[in-house]
Parts: C-alpha cells; structure tokens; sequence
C-alpha cells in the first residue's frame, strides 16, 4: 500500500499566489520527512481552487528538491493539451528523476479552458480516446505517426524515450462510465476522487474489473483511491478545523469551473460539501484517521491512497498535519495495527 499526499495548491482567501504555492512545494518536502510515499500535484486553470496550472511543471520543481518520494500529476488535462507534447515533458522528468515521476491524466470538464486553449468540445467529448491512444504510443519514444480525427502527423522520432519501460506509470482519473471503459480496455489503472466514499469507489473498480473483463484483458494494479486525511487530538477537534475551514476555500474555488457553453454552471453547496468530506474520509484521531485509511483500502481494493492533507489552509497547520500523520497514522495504517 503506497500513501501519497495530495496538494492542489489550494487558494484559500487571504492568501497570495506566491504564498500558496510556496506553501505547496514546503508540504512536499515535509511529505517526504514524513515517510509518504508519493506527492501529487493538481492542474488548474483560471480559479482559486487550485493555483497551478501545471503539475507537470510543479512536480519537475519538486522532484529537484527531493530525492526518494515519487511525484505525480493528479492530473495533467488531456483535454486542452497535445498528447506528445506531454509525453516528451513525461519522459525528460522520468530520465531525470531516476524513474520518480508518474503521470496521472484525465478528460477535466467542459469548462472555459477549452475556449482558451483552443481544443473545444470535441476534444473533451469525442476525442479524449484517441488522445489517451497518441499519449501511450508518445511514451515508448521512438519513430510514430498518427492518423486520427483528432491528430494527423507524418512520423517522428520522439525523444528522449522513457527510461520506466515500456513508459512512465500512467494512471486515468474516472468519474464516468466512458472514462473507466476506456481506461479498462488500455489496461491502464484508475484515479477515483475525493466526491466519492468508499463504498462508491469500491464500485467504481468493480465496475472497472467487468469492463477491463469484457475488453479480455487480466487484471490491472496501481489504481489510486482520494481521501482528506486530517489528524487531531479527537474527531471532535479534527471536524471542526475541517468545517471552519474548507468552506473558505470550496465556496469561492467551486464557482470558477465555468462552463464552456450554455450548460448550468455546477453547483454544490461548500458548507455541505465540507460535512460529507468530514464523514466520507479519514478525519479525526489518529486511531481513527488509520482505521478509515485501513478499510479504504479493503474495501476498494486500491493499491495505493492519495490524501488531501492541505485542508486546514495555514501552512503551519498544514504542515503539522502531514508530520502527524508520517509519525502516528502512517505506521498504524502499514502495520495494521
């Protein structure tokens, strides 16, 4: 069981760019002082919800001022950005990281990105299949071309190739039905989202496992479940960090996904949305935070846990959060005590 920490740079009101994502690449270092295993880095664009609009690049400025945990982007949106492209910027971080570098990728939604960036709709509906297709072939390296609706280009030799052969770990956030079929039929693991508990997720990889099933392939390893972990002294101290502060972040965040064309802009109340976070995850006690994070595991069969650890805004808490959960909550979820 692999155990990640989770930092979509949040903006929190009060805090300028410069401090929150200062602040996000200090948790990676103190992620690592901590015994996690991995760090994830969220991509966003245009909102306050996540500050950085590249985790590729993030993680590059992070992977060069750790040297064992690995580092992931959770995820890069294949959406508004050419599949070699990225896979040229994957390969150079997984050579020059020794392998340390993971790559999470996924559809993002039909926000105004699309219009900034050009790619559309289409890209987002229609053509997310044959993008993930052009990514994987990228990432061998090697002579390629493509043929496609979407990509048409007469061969190249990527460079540099990969040195994790046959490529970079690749993971795909699903939250749909298209988006897991086409991650079961590539053999590719999943990401699952903070949105869901565990019972969702469980079903979201059984799901996965008919689908990867009715595609004849085996089974598939390396899937990844979300959770908001935050430990206190009680589940009653724990909550009320959590409730005081996340709706500060979730109520401005939520409101800059907009739209891309006249579909309702999403709506979810942030002071409800912070109760189901509290119940749904790993919030309380350590013995309680472990006992979450142990039937997380079980019961969704997930290799490995990303924990959002950046819930409580201030960075000295933030920090004393992951430091907690690296001395008391880590050992009891690895040793099943």
């Amino acid at each position: 069981m692999r155990i990640g920490a989770f930092l979509p740079a949040a903006g929190f009101p009060g805090r300028d760019h410069t401090t929150t994502l200062e602040a996000a690449a200090r948790a990676a270092e103190a992620a690592e002082r901590a015994g996690f295993d991995d760090v994830w880095f969220a991509e966003h664009h245009f909102m306050s919800y996540g500050v950085c609009p590249s985790a590729v690049a993030m993680a590059a400025f992070v992977l060069g001022r750790t040297r064992r945990v690995r580092v992931g982007t959770a995820v890069s949106v294949l959406s508004t950005a050419h599949p070699v492209a990225l896979a040229e910027q994957a390969n150079l971080l997984d050579q020059v990281s020794g392998g340390r570098f993971r790559l999470g990728v996924g559809r993002g939604g039909p926000w105004v990105d699309l219009e900034v960036f050009g790619t559309g709709l289409e890209r987002y509906e229609r053509g997310f299949g044959e993008s993930l297709e052009v990514l994987l072939e990228a990432l061998r390296g090697g002579p390629m071309r493509a043929d496609g609706a979407v990509f048409g280009f007469r061969e190249v030799e990527v460079v540099p190739g990969p040195r994790t052969l046959p490529h970079p770990e690749v993971v795909v956030a699903a939250t749909s039905e298209p988006t897991l079929a086409l991650a079961a039929g590539a053999g590719l693991p999943v990401m699952l989202g903070l949105h869901q508990d565990g019972a969702a997720q469980a079903a979201m990889l059984g799901r996965y496992g008919e689908l990867r099933a009715e595609a004849g392939g085996g089974p598939v390893g390396g899937h990844v479940a979300a959770a908001v972990a935050h430990v206190a002294d009680s589940r009653g101290q724990a909550r009320k960090v959590l409730l005081e502060a996340l709706p500060r972040w979730l109520g401005p965040g939520l409101e800059g996904y907009v739209p891309v064309d006249g579909r309702p802009r999403p709506q979810r109340d942030p002071d409800a949305y912070a109760r189901f976070l509290c119940d749904a995850h790993a919030v309380g006690s350590a013995e309680d935070c472990a006992a979450v994070l142990r039937g997380r595991a079980e019961e969704t069969g997930a290799d490995a846990l990303m924990l959002l650890v950046e819930g409580a805004g201030e960075e000295a808490a933030v920090l004393e959060n992951i430091a907690r959960l690296g001395e008391e909550v880590l050992p009891l979820v690895r040793g099943g005590a």
